[in-house]
């Protein structure tokens, strides 16, 4: 019987094989999955923000896209994850509202996508695949046997990346 561990909005964990993460509700939030194929590692992040430098209430680290993600990877790391080898799949960052005036400032599930990328470049962890963008939320499961990220959605069905 595999494992399951639930990660809420702004949270982050880590799991062995067999285990599944998964996260509900992923809006304008990206989820980020760190996994690593050979000691079958996983790690996913529920991040709302794009960056900690511009909040000032910024104690929750696994909230924004440049510490959260930084954060997962130390946390694979320590379960004995090799840097390496890390691929990472991304999901989310959906424009859930649409306004009337084209303000950058409320693309919020763009700009987070945008930031999420950066970071992964930074860290030269691959993104392998991704399903963001759209107007819909999604729910998904990351499954550590196999490193398959299932994406859920209400009207657009349900796909494996």
């Amino acid at each position: 019987m595999s494992e399951i561990k639930k990660i809420g909005m702004a949270d982050l964990n880590v799991i062995k094989n067999p285990g599944i993460l998964t996260t509900l509700g992923l809006g304008s939030c990206v989820g980020i999955t760190l996994y690593d194929p050979i000691t079958k590692i996983a790690g996913m992040a529920h991040i709302m923000l794009p960056s900690s430098k511009t909040i000032r209430n910024n104690t929750n680290a696994a909230k924004f896209a440049d510490t959260g993600t930084q954060l997962l990877l130390e946390e694979v790391l320590k379960l004995g994850a090799s840097r390496g080898r890390l691929l990472s799949k991304l999901a989310g960052g959906a424009q859930m509202f649409s306004f009337a005036n084209k303000n950058d400032i409320m693309k919020i599930g763009e700009r987070n996508v945008i930031a999420v990328k950066e970071v992964l470049q930074e860290l030269r962890i691959p993104i392998i695949a991704e399903d963001t963008g759209g107007n819909f939320g999604r729910t998904i499961e990351l499954y550590a046997d196999s490193g398959i990220l299932l994406v859920k959605t209400i009207g657009h069905g349900t796909k494996q990346i």
